[in-house]
């Protein structure tokens, strides 16, 4: 009966995290809590999950790459890599992000070239971001150290008593299979929208929304009287007024106080609304908002702004700055903009005061595409000092001379005494979510394995593929850990896959190594869907693209990925008897 209930509490998770409005660092830590509550885990257990060592390392890379993703070694390189044809600058930028991605944080990785490719004029933006995102994905498989993913499975390895995984373990496998990728991505990319600027489709990049003050000489005229028929890369959309929604709105539509204007339209023609007299821009006036420098900006998914609305925070003082635009890929957001609530991945566009540069909290909520706003990178030297000292820690762990967490502590020191990183930054981006799921899910993953719920999944796994021997098995556990990663996150898809596989590998009497690694490989197989994966989110915005670009770039990447996941993995790590 344990099993069950156990069962059914983890469908229930499943259902409210891919619902998404609870945040998965709620949903993970009251399920855990839960549990040991209901005595199915001890309190000791529980607790010394959150010291894991790999997640512990998982930790201090992540705070040391806070100073790595502030060097300007990225964006010295990606002018030269996008100049020329189009499927070699594809190429070129795949490849080099791949080979960064596989060291460094791929986060860190799309975020320092998010804003370089965004302004760029060699290439139609859109035709490179989303293979941007996924080259940072197919890095990441290659290394220990490549995606949080991986250190993710290394923490249910070390928990369960296994031996941890080497630095390469993951190499064997991860390089051909990103190698063959990377080739089909660049002709995948194609396939993708070439939103050129200044083309027709900037047109429809912002939805803005702005009040008529009572007072306004506006009031009581008409569309056409008012002018606001003829404005130069805007255009009025729709009239909110009280509970009623006006569009499309006609020439002879009468103003009334308090009407809401909703506006489309290009960020450098968002000026125009300045010599409305009485026109408010979310509570502020028009002239006075529109008068300060546009900066558009990335909701990051270390935000806690998501599924909050512009109304139920005091943005203005948070940041000095008013949003004048929301955008979602090429999703019509309908209605009062500040009513909606936002989602990671979202473009806002800005106007900005001039103490805007200067809030310390700007780079956990946002990745900044303006140049002129980006945060100071490091000079030459110090460059040099951070990825020299990152690439000998690296070095030194794969010899198994130092171990990893060994040497990112004492980088993180040498960081800290250098000032190429400082406390309070440290404060701002620790990342106590990622630390709350990935220390409940292991409870979370003990207790599936002890109450025997991870056992009825496997003997599904095993009944559905039985004919198939254990290839069977393990095309069932991949396919499985798949589906979760695209309908949730990649983190939350190998801590729920993680004990499934064990479960199998050992019902069937073999190594579960093989078992392991797939579950490492499929968490990261997200190209379908962009919701499973942060780097898609952070692109899907700026690139103005929909759920079928997705598709129609990443099911070729998907497909290939996985034929060669199920056919090196038994090669690279076979079955045996245990």
């Amino acid at each position: 009966m344990t099993a069950y209930v156990v069962l059914a509490s983890i469908v229930g998770l499943l259902a409210l995290l891919i619902h998404g409005r609870i945040a998965p660092g709620v949903l993970f830590t009251g399920l855990a809590a839960a549990y040991t509550l209901a005595g199915l885990v001890e309190q000791r257990v529980m607790l010394a999950n959150y010291s894991n060592p790999a997640l512990a390392t998982l930790i201090v890379l992540l705070l040391v790459s806070l100073a790595l993703e502030r060097s300007p070694l990225l964006d010295r390189l990606s002018d030269a890599l996008l100049k020329g044809r189009a499927s070699l600058a594809t190429l070129r930028l795949t490849s080099v992000t791949a080979a960064f991605s596989a060291f460094l944080n791929n986060t860190a990785v799309v975020g320092a070239l998010l804003g370089v490719i965004s302004r760029q004029r060699h290439q139609p933006a859109s035709r490179l971001l989303i293979p941007l995102s996924y080259a940072s994905v197919l890095g990441g498989i290659t290394t220990l150290v490549g995606t949080s993913t991986n250190l993710v499975v290394n923490s249910f390895v070390i928990s369960a008593g296994l031996p941890s995984l080497g630095m390469f373990t993951f190499a064997i496998v991860g390089v051909p299979v990103a190698l063959a990728c990377l080739a089909v991505l660049v002709v995948s990319a194609r396939l993708l929208p070439a939103h050129h600027a200044g083309d027709k489709d900037t047109r429809q990049a912002y939805f803005l929304e702005a009040q008529l003050a009572p007072d306004s000489p506006m009031v009581g005229q008409t569309i056409e009287a008012n002018r606001l028929r003829s404005l130069e890369g805007l255009f009025l959309l729709e009239i909110v007024r009280g509970d009623r929604l006006i569009s499309p709105v006609g020439p002879n539509e009468v103003l009334e106080a308090d009407d809401i204007l909703i506006f489309t339209g290009e960020t450098t023609k968002m000026h125009a609304l300045q010599r409305f007299p009485g026109l408010h821009v979310f509570g502020n006036r028009a002239d006075a908002l529109l008068g300060s420098n546009l900066v558009e900006v990335v909701l990051s998914n270390e935000s806690d702004l998501a599924n909050k609305t512009l109304r139920d925070v005091d943005f203005r003082t948070m940041f000095d700055a008013g949003v004048v635009g929301i955008r979602r890929g090429e999703k019509r957001l309908i209605g009062q903009l500040g009513r909606i609530p936002l989602k990671v991945g979202d473009s806002l566009l800005l106007a900005v005061g001039p103490d805007f540069a200067q809030h310390r909290n700007i780079d956990r909520h946002f990745h900044v595409l303006d140049n002129s706003m980006q945060r100071p990178r490091l000079t030459d030297r110090e460059s040099t000092l951070a990825l020299s000292g990152f690439g000998l820690v690296i070095g030194l762990s794969a010899l198994e001379w130092v171990p990893l967490f060994n040497g990112l502590m004492v980088l993180l020191a040498v960081f800290l005494v250098t000032k190429l990183l400082t406390l309070a930054e440290m404060r701002r981006r620790f990342p106590f979510e990622l630390l709350l799921i990935i220390g409940s899910a292991l409870t979370i993953a003990r207790v599936l394995e002890d109450s025997g719920a991870a056992g009825l999944i496997a003997t599904v796994i095993r009944a559905v593929f039985d004919d198939f021997g254990p290839i069977g098995a393990l095309v069932g556990v991949y396919l499985l850990t798949l589906i979760l990663t695209e309908l949730i996150t990649n983190n939350a898809a190998a801590a729920l896959a993680f004990p499934i596989a064990l479960t199998t590998a050992r019902a069937l009497g073999l190594d579960p190594m093989p078992f392991i690694m797939v579950v490492a490989y499929g968490a990261s197989a997200c190209f379908i869907m962009p919701f499973g994966y942060q780097t898609h989110l952070m692109v899907y915005s700026p690139g103005r693209y929909r759920m079928l670009d997705f598709l129609k770039a990443g099911l070729p990447v998907s497909i290939v990925y996985s034929l060669m996941v199920l056919l090196l993995v038994p090669l690279a790590f076979p079955f045996r008897a245990v």
